[in-house]
């Protein structure tokens, strides 16, 4: 055996000793999780300049991020029992939408992504240097097609991509911060869990929505780092994901998209979360059994959609008229909208889809208001160009899946 096989060898053992301490001391309780834990391995999360400090596999924080400019702006991978304590308390279904506030170097994502194969896996994170991490993390152990990363600021959540069946909070955050959150999960038994309170101690919180009542549970006291809110933008290309595109102080413009997930607003109603366990106490954890048959005139009516949408795609990929985009745009949105009511039944990745027509959107932004400047000089030619170009590959990329969904939806009988 040599040396890389037998570092491997001790890292699973180590991993399924930790594994069993859980189990008997009645943390572990969700036997989907074992899988997860050995499936995914927390090495591939660590960059290599840390994996001589860290201590994977014991019920440690890992850490993932330094800033060697702020000794204060570091950021671990939780310890494994918190790691499990969170997705137990979000009681993940297969084909659930998860929504998470705060990267953690990708590693929660991916073993939720275990629990939930047929949801789809949002990451909202501030910090581009952790996103990068985080997806460049994702990318190695091929997830970038199941888990997306956002740069923006996690406390607006993802309200044009709602209803989210749950939502994770992987930093301390106020409850008052909670509330738009809350607003976005689904109104069918969503939930979110949050490490709720002030900067040194927390409760992690599980809310559960009912139509327009929320329930609430507290687990257990926690510290965690505050959830970073901060967003840090540079550069042009990174600021496509995001809903809003706000210009610098000087004397330039500020817009935002027709979407409502813009910068949010306060609640000007305050939500009230009665604190009970007899509902709460009913989730359970264990994956739900659809055996609901799959009709012809639903499969007929979701390639229907696609094939408007995909049509709608090509028109826009060659009009030049940006107005013009627009009305396309929001063609496509609205078939989405359709198409919502069979994302479950058939597993569509609407979400994704929408994240790229949003960048989209964007980026047509972005060019109407320079060419509302009439503005000629060469560099602006050359961000024009470069916008276009950003464009045709992101429809390129959402004609893509696109294609493989419709391939993959005609094969279902």
């Amino acid at each position: 055996m040599d040396k890389d096989e037998s570092f491997k060898e001790s890292l699973k053992h180590k991993k399924k000793r930790l594994l069993d301490t859980l189990v008997v001391n009645q943390i572990l309780k969700d036997k989907r999780l074992i899988k997860a834990f050995m499936d995914v391995p927390l090495e591939k999360f660590i960059p290599d300049k840390f994996k001589k400090v860290v201590k994977p596999y014991e019920d440690v924080p890992n850490l993932f991020y330094y800033d060697e400019q702020n000794p204060k702006s570091y950021r671990t991978i939780s310890a494994p029992h918190m790691i499990i304590i969170m997705l137990q308390g979000l009681a993940l279904d297969t084909d659930d939408d998860l929504l998470i506030l705060g990267a953690k170097s990708g590693y929660i994502a991916a073993l939720a992504h275990n629990l939930a194969p047929k949801g789809e896996i949002v990451i909202l994170e501030a910090n581009s240097e952790i996103a990068k991490i985080t997806s460049e993390n994702l990318k190695k152990l091929n997830l970038d097609n199941n888990i997306t990363i956002n740069i923006k600021n996690p406390l607006n959540g993802m309200p044009e991509l709602s209803p989210w069946q749950k939502i994770l909070v992987t930093g301390a955050i106020e409850q008052t911060k909670i509330y738009p959150l809350l607003k976005q999960l689904d109104k069918e038994g969503g939930v979110l869990f949050a490490p709720i309170g002030q900067e040194f101690i927390q409760t992690y919180t599980q809310i559960l929505r009912q139509n327009d009542e929320f329930f609430g549970k507290q687990q257990l006291q926690v510290k965690f780092s505050p959830l970073i809110t901060q967003i840090e933008i540079d550069e042009l290309e990174l600021i496509t994901d995001l809903d809003a595109f706000e210009t610098s102080d000087k004397g330039m413009t500020k817009f935002t998209t027709k979407h409502d997930g813009g910068i949010l607003t306060p609640l000007k109603k305050k939500i009230e979360i009665k604190y009970t366990t007899s509902i709460l106490d009913k989730i359970t954890p264990e994956p739900i059994i659809k055996t609901k048959p799959i009709g012809v005139k639903e499969r007929e009516n979701v390639l229907s959609y696609l094939e408007d949408i995909v049509n709608n795609v090509l028109n826009l990929k060659k009009e030049e008229n940006i107005d013009k985009c627009f009305n396309i745009v929001d063609r496509i949105e609205n078939t989405f909208e359709k198409l919502k009511k069979y994302k479950r039944d058939f597993e569509i990745k609407i979400k994704r889809m929408q994240q790229i027509l949003n960048q989209i959107r964007s980026y047509n932004i972005i060019r109407k208001e320079l060419e509302n400047q009439n503005l000629t000089d060469a560099t602006v030619i050359e961000q024009k160009i470069k916008l276009l170009n950003n464009q045709i590959e992101e429809i390129n990329i959402l004609l893509s899946i696109l294609t493989k969904e419709m391939k993959r939806i005609e094969s279902i009988y």
